[in-house]
């Protein structure tokens, strides 16, 4: 049992003069309060009753109906092909305990995000490392590790990967589809960014593309657009493996919270989310440019970091012979945190990479931070 290093660096975040991007963690002051604090009113003052009582494991209807308008902007859906999960993270380890056994080979990127390792861990799977570029995952590095491995599933980030902030293009996402629909394998693909884009064309979740609706389970969540402490996301199925993953919630948390299901619920029907993203959005394009100015002004030749079109992190690649790891000490110690690049590796880990986060502190905030980080680095 191994803990997570995001996890563990902001439980040592107390001091109030440290400048973070380890966590992303959206910007509590752009919460809608107002509108949460309704909703609340509204479940207790019309189905308090209800929202305090046990209730079924699959979900609320009034959440999985929105859930499912949500969804069928890219991907026909129904509420009846979708479980509600406590964030997507649950809904990461139940499709983990439902479709892997230990032993099994699961696919992943090479990065990935660092959680779905612990993940798949605890189940007793062994993780693959596929080779990726700027447009994701590479089909025939992944046909090549299919045939190598006979894989139980590969595990995506298409959109705003974490922890590259990379987005598969389209082309891409429709030669990966190819890829698995000939090969039969199925895909968990992971999509709790995807609405948090400041530039370019929405792109559809290779979910999709021909053919894999329903060999595809498809992760989202409240927690990035609408706030992480409602604990509230949803995944879609097809089939038998939709009540198979209600089977595992069962055991693994029987519901979950009623009232933030109803409150979400009424929120999704009442207010208007896209306004709150696009609003978000626009201020956090305004962070991901200073970080990026920041980090162009200071990072040594050589070193490259990703440009992401949205979602919160920016990955950099400082070469050499530097252990990001052992630099995070030194820069705690200025004032300044960051994750190390070497827990989102399934095997041989680039030692040389670090993500940062780009949503929580302003541009001032963030140019000081950089500014101690590259003492830390000795840039």
């Amino acid at each position: 049992m191994k803990s997570s290093p995001v996890r563990d660096i902001l439980a040592v975040l107390g001091r109030g003069d440290i400048i973070s991007f380890a966590g992303g963690i959206p910007d509590p002051t752009l919460f809608e309060l107002e509108d949460f604090r309704e909703s609340f009113e509204y479940v207790f003052a019309h189905q308090g009753a209800r929202a305090l009582q046990y209730a079924s494991t699959i979900g609320e209807p009034e959440l999985r109906e929105q859930a499912a308008l949500r969804l069928s902007r890219h991907l026909p859906t129904t509420a009846n092909q979708v479980q509600v999960t406590s964030g997507s993270q649950e809904g990461l380890y139940l499709a983990a305990t439902t479709l892997v056994d230990p032993g099994d080979v699961v696919l992943v990127e090479r990065p990935t995000y660092l959680t779905a390792v612990q993940a798949f861990t605890l189940v007793g799977a062994r993780l693959v490392g596929v080779e990726s570029d700027d447009d994701g995952m590479l089909p025939d590095e992944l046909e090549d590790a299919i045939e190598a491995y006979g894989p139980k599933l590969v595990y995506l980030i298409p959109t705003f990967q974490n922890p590259t902030g990379r987005t598969m293009s389209a082309e891409r996402r429709a030669a990966i589809a190819d890829v698995l629909v000939r090969t039969g394998v199925p895909l968990l693909e992971d999509d709790p960014y995807g609405e948090l884009r400041f530039e370019g064309e929405a792109l559809p979740p290779i979910a999709a593309q021909p053919g894999m609706a329903a060999r595809t389970v498809l992760l989202n969540s409240a927690s990035k657009v609408m706030a992480p402490g409602v604990r509230v996301g949803w995944l879609r199925a097809e089939g038998q493996i939709l009540r198979s993953l209600e089977i595992a919630k069962q055991g693994v948390g029987l519901q979950t919270a009623v009232t933030d299901q109803l409150a979400v619920a009424h929120y999704l029907a009442t207010y208007d989310l896209d306004a709150h993203i696009a609003h978000v959005a626009g201020i956090y394009r305004v962070r991901r440019d200073a970080m990026l100015a920041s980090l162009d002004a200071r990072m040594p030749e050589g070193a490259t970091a990703t440009r992401p079109e949205g979602g919160m992190f920016v990955w950099v690649r400082v070469g050499g012979d530097q252990d990001s790891a052992l630099v995070l000490p030194k820069a705690v110690d200025l004032g300044v945190a960051f994750v190390p690049g070497w827990p989102f590796y399934a095997g041989e880990p680039d030692r040389t990479t670090m993500r940062l986060s780009f949503v929580t502190n302003s541009p001032e905030t963030i140019d000081e931070g950089l500014a101690r980080l590259a003492a830390a680095w000795g840039w």
